[in-house]
């Protein structure tokens, strides 16, 4: 067994997870300050369609990755 692959693997899981969480539930966050301002809050609701997108984009990579057909 290669323990430093292993190792490695493992990191790149939790950090991966860890930076899909953060971008979700920051994007939540911005999107209910958004809700509570009354003119809509143009700052904060465009960073969270950011950060939903920058989730979505790091899910469907991790997709890629597991698939070969798409980069076979």
């Amino acid at each position: 067994m290669k323990w430093a692959e292993l190792a490695v693997v493992a990191l790149a899981t939790v950090v991966g997870s860890g930076v899909v969480v953060l971008l979700y539930s920051l994007g939540v966050r911005l999107s209910a300050v958004a809700g509570d301002r009354p003119q809509g809050g143009g700052l904060p609701r465009a960073a969270a369609v950011v950060c939903f997108a920058l989730c979505g984009a790091a899910v469907l990579f991790g997709i890629y990755l597991i698939i070969p057909y798409f980069h076979s």
